[in-house]
């Protein structure tokens, strides 16, 4: 479970930064619900930019926001049903859209999960600690701009061959950004660097989002919320949820399945990874592209008792279709096949990781014959503008993208997607899943085996955390009371 000791003497002195910052924070139940959000910080919303580095974003870590970069509100959950001219398929396929979360991604709010329960609780002091968000790209660039907001310093580490657009970003936001060998796949090298730290300093507090709770906590409750919402928006009587396919990644969206199934019973979950690190698929490693789904092991927080397949994703396949959907050639042969010039325009809004993850919605829709009335949920985490220097490597690689090259790609890899590489799980299949995070977190990482078994045998473990949300609402309510500050608004 998620830790709410609270320590009376640092929790008085967060109390007190976040008086003179002026920081007052959401609750679970806010981001879930933005209609609960007091009016008073509403209307000075309206004069706050969405990637301005201003306490009142907190309130923007929702999926509800109002799809504009300046000035917005609220409204409905942002997403985005594929149509059947891209996919080629009969389910209808629905993926959710990070772009309109502060940073641009929604691991915004997965690592305001893991830090807001360690400041209300007095775990983590801002005034001598620096919050070190280990990442293989938007998780420590949210983590580094809630720092900034909650007045705290960060640490960004993350691989030194992700895209410029992150490190870029990231210098004029981190306290400190630490490069460590490798790419997507070389998360190992990222823990080594948090051992060095600890080893090093004694100012720092490791938020891994492969084993944090909060990160798994806040897409149970608010991801999972946001996905009913739609579903429930969409769907006529005789619709069935029949899906969620993520890329692993984390570990941490796969939660939104969990709380799914609570609601939808018969829902699969389908986790997603790279063909060319197929961990979960066949125990294998290797180095990919799609960006943001790092692997080479499985995460402490993955529920592996409750996915129902894995899959894998060829990384050519995905890099192959951001040019399809990007460059000027490929949108006009997608408007030549019949996709509206209005979904054309929402292209963009897909990153490298959407389009793995309506890859995977595809491919699982093929695979379980789905009809008109079953819908498929999935995630847009971020938009393709975390992604324009890639399209320019890709163009120096391959040259520039013609009408050909549209020809080939869309009906190869879409129109032509095919169900190999997915393996549905029976119990020992997941149990030999969950049985490999012994290998990185008990022997690497130093975890306790017992609770590996918990994570296993205990279905109350899975439980015991879902329910923490609420408690920790209680003590974000009592921290705001404390500064006072929501009354002088």
């Amino acid at each position: 479970m998620i830790d709410l000791t609270v320590n009376e003497r640092l929790l008085q002195r967060t109390v007190e930064r976040a008086k003179e910052k002026k920081i007052i924070m959401p609750t679970f139940a806010e981001m879930r619900n933005p209609e609960l959000i007091s009016d008073r910080i509403k209307d000075r919303l309206k004069d706050v930019g969405l990637w301005d580095i201003n306490p009142l974003n907190l309130f923007r870590i929702t999926w509800k926001n109002e799809p504009t970069k300046d000035g917005g509100r609220y409204g409905e959950v942002n997403y985005i049903e594929i149509p059947r001219e891209i996919t080629g398929v009969n389910a209808r396929i629905i993926a959710l859209v990070g772009k309109w979360f502060p940073t641009g991604a929604h691991k915004v709010g997965a690592s305001y999960g893991c830090l807001a329960p360690r400041l209300v609780t007095g775990q983590f002091d801002p005034t001598s600690h620096k919050a070190v968000w280990p990442s293989t790209g938007n998780y420590c660039r949210g983590g580094a701009y809630n720092s900034t907001l909650l007045a705290c310093d960060s640490i960004a580490i993350l691989p030194e061959g992700m895209s410029q657009e992150r490190f870029d970003w990231l210098n004029q936001v981190a306290g400190e950004v630490v490069p460590t060998p490798g790419t997507e796949s070389n998360v190992k090298e990222i823990y080594d660097k948090c051992w060095e730290l600890r080893r090093t300093r004694d100012d720092v507090v490791i938020f891994n989002q492969f084993d944090e709770f909060g990160n798994y906590l806040w897409h149970y409750q608010v991801t999972g919320h946001a996905m009913e919402d739609v579903f429930n928006k969409v769907a006529g009587e005789d619709h069935n949820l029949a899906g969620v396919t993520l890329t692993t990644g984390s570990a941490g969206t796969l939660a939104s399945g969990d709380y799914l199934k609570k609601i939808f019973p018969n829902v699969k979950i389908a986790a997603s990874e790279a063909l060319q690190c197929p961990t979960l698929y066949i125990n294998g490693f290797g180095e990919h592209r799609i960006e943001g789904i790092g692997d080479k092991h499985v995460p402490w927080i993955h529920n592996v008792r409750n996915t129902d397949m894995v899959a894998a994703v060829d990384d050519n396949i995905t890099m192959n279709l951001i040019r399809l959907f990007n460059e000027p050639a490929g949108q006009q042969y997608l408007l030549d096949q019949g996709v509206s010039a209005d979904f054309i325009a929402k292209l963009p809004l897909i990153g490298i990781s959407g389009v793995a993850n309506i890859i995977t919605a595809i491919k699982f829709a093929k695979y379980y014959e789905l009809a008109g009335n079953d819908v498929i949920m999935t995630v847009c985490t971020d938009s393709m503008e975390m992604y324009g220097s890639r399209l320019k490597e890709l163009e120096e690689q391959d040259g520039v993208y013609s009408r050909e090259d549209a020809i080939k790609d869309y009906h190869r890899y879409l129109m032509g997607l095919s169900i190999d590489y997915m393996q549905e799980l029976g119990y020992y299949d997941r149990k030999r899943i969950h049985n490999l995070k012994y290998y990185t977190w008990v022997e690497q990482q130093a975890r306790n085996p017992r609770e590996l078994d918990a994570q296993w045998y205990n279905p109350e473990y899975w439980v015991s955390i879902q329910k923490q949300a609420a408690e920790i609402d209680i003590l974000i309510k009592e921290f705001n009371e404390k500064t006072g500050l929501l009354e002088l608004l």
